[in-house]
């Protein structure tokens, strides 16, 4: 049965036309809603945007010359293509709301939504372990990628500069209050695409599950602060509620508050589908999964996951 999510209305959409996983659905909805962004605006640089899309698909697949297909499994195509969207919608939304973003500062900002983790992958003449080495510290190997693919697109070199911060702002282990913008527009894209990385990551249906791959690349990738599996589950509860939300609602300005105005204007639904997401996932890992810690796999069966573990 197809799912659908419905309101008060009894009128429905696809679910899967909210969180599409398919990189065909991906790519047109996200461009579809840059257009709506911006009407008016047929630059080259729109083209820059549409090929990027389509080479991180080659790169993750193992299809770019010079690299291996993604090993990671948590940081994996489906997640970066997501935060593409998100972003998308998120610079829709802001743009509803009154400030005005320039078409250029969105697509670099998509862009880089786009290669944030591309620093994961492995070259191909890298043969040791998987791409979850590169945890700690992929993003100055995401941010080479992408300067590196923008000079050769020939992009403007004033945009290129904004990568840096715009990357940075995806990273937890920097206060985005520390990192030293360059001007208010570089900021606001930086906080958007910072945004959209975690709305996407706590908002995925297939969330909890997924932190079983997160846990294996936290090992491989050195870092220690679980010692098995349910201590990462325990600790997300908080995790979320302590660092994410502050994150969300200080650091990042509470942007996410837009995302309802996307939907309002997209969908004539008021509703922010993220937000419910992620509030299911919270709720079911505090309520469900973390009361059973004997038996928690077991509630965790979305997309054959923890049945395929020990493939």
């Amino acid at each position: 049965m197809k799912e659908t999510l419905t309101h008060q209305k009894n009128d429905y959409i696809d679910y899967d036309r909210i969180f599409p996983k398919d990189p065909d659905k991906i790519f047109n909805e996200g461009i579809i809603t840059f257009e709506i962004a911006y009407p008016d605006f047929y630059g080259r640089e729109v083209e820059f945007l549409k090929d990027a899309f389509w080479d991180t698909v080659r790169v993750f697949k193992g299809e770019y010359p010079g690299y291996k297909k993604c090993s990671t499994k948590y940081h994996d195509l489906s997640h970066s293509l997501s935060v593409f969207l998100t972003t998308a919608r998120l610079i829709h939304g802001v743009l509803l709301g009154g400030t005005f973003i320039e078409p250029l500062v969105s697509i670099v900002g998509l862009i880089s939504s786009l290669f944030h983790d591309i620093g994961l992958i492995q070259t191909v003449d890298d043969d040791s372990g998987t791409g979850a080495k590169y945890t700690i510290g992929h993003e100055k190997r995401s941010l080479e990628f992408l300067q590196r693919y923008l000079r050769r697109k020939g992009f403007n070199e004033r945009y290129i500069g904004y990568c840096s911060h715009i990357i940075d702002c995806t990273r937890l282990d920097i206060s985005v209050k520390d990192i030293n913008f360059i001007n208010p527009e570089e900021e606001l894209i930086g906080k958007i695409v910072g945004t959209s990385d975690l709305y996407t990551q706590f908002s995925d249906r297939i969330y909890l599950e997924k932190l079983f791959f997160l846990y294996r690349e936290f090992q491989e990738g050195g870092i220690k602060d679980f010692n098995n599996e349910y201590e990462l589950f325990k600790n997300t509860e908080r995790f979320y509620n302590e660092v994410v939300l502050k994150r969300l609602n200080e650091d990042l300005d509470g942007l996410y508050r837009y995302m309802k105005l996307h939907f309002a204007k997209r969908w004539g639904m008021e509703r922010d589908f993220y937000m419910e997401g992620i509030q299911k996932n919270i709720d079911y890992l505090k309520n469900v999964v973390l009361k059973n810690p004997r038996d928690f796999k077991k509630l965790l069966r979305r997309a054959g996951i923890v049945s395929s573990l020990d493939d």
